[in-house]
């Protein structure tokens, strides 16, 4: 298994090297935590900075340190990109029109203090002080008065400092795409045993997408002695309840859809297993990031042709209860399927604009429909706030019932969630 810190250095000097630097493909960082820092890098045309039009992509791997999959699959994956740059057109295509994250461990620390390790569960499963840091972010469905570890806050950074898009969190344990939410209230379906976002046809299209050329992930059913998913995908909260998880922080706070993939039966498989695990996964996880060029895309600006930030943009019928906002360029991003809808900007102290869009049945080439939005308001829009009115990072479905106190999950489902507590 890889030092990242080693591998990243290497790869500067290695052959790869070349290519980086001719194409100014990749740039590396890290967000500095108490502990081993978290490195991420970037791939893309223009890697160093956001571009006005290009979606941001990440996926985030080791969050659990005994699962170690997808952690190595990152690491190939951005070999894999680097290398086939100008040789293979779909590869090309993917690193000219989108700007690409790789966080291969989220708990390095997690990662180092493994030293014997097993299938099911290792010391280092959680982080240094000891915290499981797929329990540790807000929790929009109930308080989750935990400690903020720091790789926690250090993500939470991370995702104010970037218009992400989408993403995937990579896991082990099982075999199996998950979407959100993780937890939930009887509005958003608790009483019948599933928790789903205004989102969840796109939450199932993202999901499927990725199981559907995984050829072990697709049958559902690959995992002995685990639960059945039928096509490989499931609701967050329909496989067991989970308070504090990344995936719904993500969708809630940072305007980011993100899915969980448990991506082996086995938490911490053999090295010799590594090829096998990179053949099954390599065709998802770069049809996934296509992904990000679902649905539509463009900037809000006003009569004088400004670009207006922090204005309110979402689809009628599938509003957020944290709205998402345009960012700092005026920029709106959408994931939505082929289909007709009716986006409704807010601006205080206007009433809502309301303009029809026709998502194509056949995309763009690695590109949302591109649809700007000029503001027929006249004067000046001043009345928006200059830094970004972000939700508070309380329950913000309080004003519901809680899962726990509206939902009395039957026997089978208490057995289900103690049997697979260690997996996610």
């Amino acid at each position: 298994m890889a030092n990242l810190e080693s591998f990243f250095k290497t790869l500067f000097r290695s052959p790869l090297s070349s290519v980086i630097c001719k194409h100014n493909l990749l740039v590396y960082l890290f967000l500095p935590c108490k502990g081993r820092n978290l490195w991420v890098l970037v791939v893309g045309r223009f890697p160093k900075e956001h571009r006005i039009g290009i979606p941001e992509f990440k996926y985030v791997a080791n969050m659990h340190g005994d699962e170690t999959v997808g952690r190595e699959l990152l690491l190939h994956l951005i070999e894999h990109l680097v290398t086939n740059d100008g040789k293979d057109l779909e590869i090309t295509n993917l690193i000219n029109r989108t700007r690409i994250h790789f966080m291969p461990s989220m708990n390095p620390d997690g990662f180092e203090a493994v030293v014997k390790p097993d299938c099911f569960y290792s010391i280092g499963r959680e982080n240094n002080n000891y915290y499981d840091l797929n329990r540790n972010f807000p929790d929009a469905f109930e308080f989750n008065n935990v400690s903020r570890q720091p790789e926690t806050v250090a993500v939470m950074e991370w995702l104010k400092t970037e218009t992400f898009v989408l993403s995937a969190n990579l896991h082990g344990g099982a075999l199996v795409a998950s979407y959100p939410f993780d937890n939930g209230v009887p509005a958003t379906g608790t009483l019948h045993s599933r928790s789903l976002t205004p989102d969840d046809d796109v939450f199932q299209h993202l999901a499927h997408t990725y199981a559907s050329r995984n050829p072990t992930m697709k049958k559902g059913d690959h995992c002995k002695n685990k639960m059945n998913f039928p096509n490989g995908i499931t609701n967050g909260y329909s496989w067991y309840p989970l308070k504090g998880g990344m995936q719904d922080y993500n969708y809630i706070w940072a305007q980011c859809f993100e899915i969980t993939l448990e991506l082996s039966c086995c938490k911490y498989p053999h090295e010799e297993k590594l090829p096998f695990f990179w053949n099954k996964n390599k065709a998802s996880l770069i049809e996934y990031i296509k992904q990000v060029h679902l649905g539509v895309k463009g900037q809000v600006f006003d009569q004088n042709g400004n670009p207006l930030p922090n204005v309110i943009v979402e689809v009628q019928d599938r509003k957020h209860i944290c709205p998402y906002r345009t960012n700092k360029f005026g920029e709106y991003y959408l994931l939505l399927l082929p289909g007709s809808y009716v986006i409704n900007v807010t601006v205080p102290g206007h009433d809502p604009y309301l303009t029809k869009v026709v998502i194509p049945e056949k995309s763009q080439n690695f590109s949302a429909l591109k649809k700007d939005i000029l503001l027929p308001f006249r004067g000046q829009l001043d009345s928006i706030p200059v830094s970004n009115p972000s939700c508070p990072k309380i329950p913000l479905y309080s004003d519901l019932p809680s899962h726990s106190a509206a939902t009395k999950p039957g026997l089978f489902l208490f057995l289900v969630t103690i049997f697979h507590i260690f997996v996610k």
